[in-house]
């Protein structure tokens, strides 16, 4: 699950400014769950807006909608006329969604709404743990199903540091070590030997920020 986290209003506001009709776009899916973007979000700041409009004498309305999932232009084509019809079109949808939107309607303005976070699974209603950092080069099978690089704090390939203390982590003990749990993991099921696995320094070229670029010089098309 993609996680965000709603931007400030006073930055939303300052974002909206220049337009006057604007679609507050909510996103069904992941921004919904992590109760960052969906459609009760996307009504609370319509809302927001016309108040804010009402106060302030600028001349600006303010649609809502809400699609299954941004990323995905199917579900933007159902809307293309509320977008068409919209100077600017205020995405509460991760990276991904605002980016399609961009894509499928070039000549329209897409502003952010939320903060993409992490990838997360969650543990209650709006509390996610990071789980996966999308570093392009998955090793999950050598560490007992536990991702070294999103759940250390020290991102460590090869562990463990040395530093956990009863489980856990010197840098933030209210956490769990996860070298303590990769190794009473691959314990349980019987590949303690992983651990002995070696792994280079990571090329960070591949994932993250650099991922794209590195998938293009591999010839795949994106």
């Amino acid at each position: 699950m993609i996680v965000g986290q709603e931007k400030p209003v006073t930055e939303l506001l300052d974002m909206i400014k220049p337009y006057k009709r604007v679609l507050v776009l909510g996103c069904g899916t992941c921004t919904t769950v992590s109760l960052a973007g969906g459609q009760k979000e996307a009504e609370f700041m319509s809302a927001l807006i016309k108040l804010n409009a009402a106060k302030t004498g600028q001349d600006v309305t303010a649609t809502t909608e809400t699609v299954k999932r941004q990323c995905e232009w199917e579900f933007l084509d159902d809307i293309a006329d509320l977008i068409e019809q919209a100077d600017a079109v205020l995405s509460f949808a991760c990276g991904v969604g605002i980016q399609a939107i961009a894509e499928r309607y070039p000549d329209k303005v897409v502003l952010p709404g939320v903060n993409t976070k992490f990838m997360g699974m969650p543990i209650e209603t709006g509390v996610f743990q990071v789980r996966c950092a999308g570093c392009g080069n998955c090793i999950l099978d050598k560490r007992g199903g536990i991702c070294p690089i999103a759940r250390c704090s020290k991102s460590l390939l090869n562990g463990p540091c040395g530093g956990a203390e009863d489980g856990k982590c010197e840098v933030n003990p209210e956490i769990d070590c996860a070298w303590y749990l990769i190794y009473n993991r691959l314990k349980a099921i019987g590949r303690l030997d992983d651990m002995k696995q070696f792994f280079e320094p990571k090329d960070w070229s591949y994932g993250r920020d650099g991922g794209a670029r590195k998938l293009r010089k591999e010839g795949i098309a994106l």
